[in-house]
């Protein structure tokens, strides 16, 4: 798994997570400190990540850090 593959799969948890609280960009971009547009740039693996802003959508997401990392390398 490259870097870029490794951003998209981030991205596909975070987006789950987003989607089983129901939460459009705005809404999760609310309950955290990271921008709406940005959002959509991780889901689709656009961007690398600093710890602070993983640390951010975790709180956002009401979830462990962890649970963003929990999928298969290849």
């Amino acid at each position: 798994m490259d870097r870029i593959e490794f951003r998209i799969a981030f991205g596909k948890r975070v987006e789950l997570f987003r989607r089983k609280l129901d939460l459009s960009y705005r809404g999760l971009a609310q309950k955290c400190d990271v921008d709406h547009s940005k959002i959509s740039k991780i889901e689709k693996g656009e961007v690398d990540l600093r710890i602070s802003t993983i640390q951010e959508l975790a709180k956002g997401l009401d979830v462990h850090p962890q649970e963003l990392f929990d999928f298969k390398l290849t």
